[in-house]
């Protein structure tokens, strides 16, 4: 499952699992992706399970 992730993927598994609500056109930008492109690729990692969901927590 994992081993189909290309870097681009697995970068931005890594900023959602830092940050879970950023906004998909901050997202495209660290990846280098437009917002269209950026949210099918979050579609598909959620479609594979992958992302399972997101969960933000606040420090205290």
């Amino acid at each position: 499952m994992f081993c189909d992730m290309d870097h681009i993927d697995r970068k931005i598994l890594q900023i959602v699992q830092h940050d879970a609500v950023i906004s998909l056109d901050q997202l495209g930008e660290h990846v280098s992706l437009s917002r269209n492109a950026c949210w099918r690729r979050v579609k598909q990692l959620e479609n594979r399970e992958i992302i399972i969901r997101r969960v933000a927590l606040a420090e205290s």
